[in-house]
């Protein structure tokens, strides 16, 4: 399998354990806040990939000099506020439009960031499979605006900007050879730290149940740890626009876990706009998997 496909499935399904993250919450004990189970989630995701640094050959002293660096601050403060936006956007919009609002405002952000910042010229196939991706999630989302369910939408955009403010300053990191599972473990220990005091402004008496300890691991082990190294390996293979947009495979997952999990019901345009998505997902993919190479890109300063 050619390294293009390899980033292209890595992408693909850490979007997948981003997107079992609202329905593990709603499954969660209900005494748990979105602000304390976004920074339990991050802080968690950090002590998973500190731990598994010397198992893999890693050190963490490491860490200590990438802190010093813009780059892992601009993915560290991304992070944390990323915690904070997408779950207070998501509990005010609710789960769907808030996780579609978030992920599926990404891909804009990131196109823009990463020409701004990377020089990387959006393409016309991007920006094709990009409009086709945002049409399906204004199908899905129609429905729950047409509620009234737009309150929230200013943090779930906020949200999806810092997604591209990470895969970008991750791009940039990994192109100058931090490794796939330093940038993570650096961004999450930093972007935690920064979270602690709001942390123990929180109830955590939900942690006593055996749900609520289990709801901690998953979210920071597999939605976090195990989700955001795939990512950083099909950043290094991928530019920002393109991962950000095959990221949003995220809602979708969210959409039919909600269905088949949650017992949520979709009326019929939402279900026409999980076919576009998956077009619109579709079309990316083949358009980087028949990408020709390119020239080793340069590096900025950041």
């Amino acid at each position: 399998m050619s390294a293009a496909r390899l980033s292209i499935l890595s992408v693909v399904a850490a979007g997948a354990l981003f997107g079992t993250a609202g329905t593990a919450q709603a499954l969660g004990p209900a005494a748990a806040t979105p602000t304390g189970v976004g920074i339990l989630r991050i802080l968690v995701g950090a002590v998973a990939l500190l731990v598994a640094m010397p198992i893999l050959g890693a050190s963490p002293r490491r860490l200590l000099a990438l802190w010093r660096t813009p780059a892992m601050l601009v993915t560290a403060v991304a992070a944390a506020a990323y915690q904070l936006c997408f779950f207070a956007g998501v509990s005010l919009a609710g789960v769907a439009l808030g996780t579609l609002v978030a992920v599926g405002s990404g891909p804009l952000f990131a196109g823009l960031v990463g020409w701004l910042v990377l020089g990387h010229r959006p393409t016309r196939g991007w920006l094709a499979a990009t409009l086709v991706c945002v049409l399906g999630l204004v199908l899905l989302s129609a429905p729950d605006l047409a509620g009234g369910g737009a309150r929230g939408l200013p943090l779930a955009l906020g949200a999806g900007l810092c997604i591209s403010a990470y895969n970008v300053a991750a791009k940039v990191q990994l192109d100058r050879g931090v490794s796939a599972l330093e940038v993570p473990a650096g961004s999450f220990t930093l972007g935690g730290l920064l979270l602690l005091p709001i942390l123990l402004t929180q109830p955590l008496g939900w942690l006593h149940e055996p749900s609520g300890v289990a709801l901690a691991l998953y979210l920071g082990i597999a939605t976090m740890a195990v989700a955001n190294v795939l990512l950083a390996r099909a950043i290094r293979g991928l530019t920002a626009g393109p991962v950000t947009t095959l990221m949003l495979s995220d809602p979708v997952v969210a959409t039919v876990l909600g269905v088949a999990v949650l017992g949520e019901t979709l009326a019929p345009v939402a279900m026409a706009g999980v076919a576009v998505v998956l077009g619109g997902l579709l079309l990316q993919g083949l358009l980087v998997a028949r990408a020709a190479p390119g020239e080793p890109e340069a590096v900025p300063v950041l």
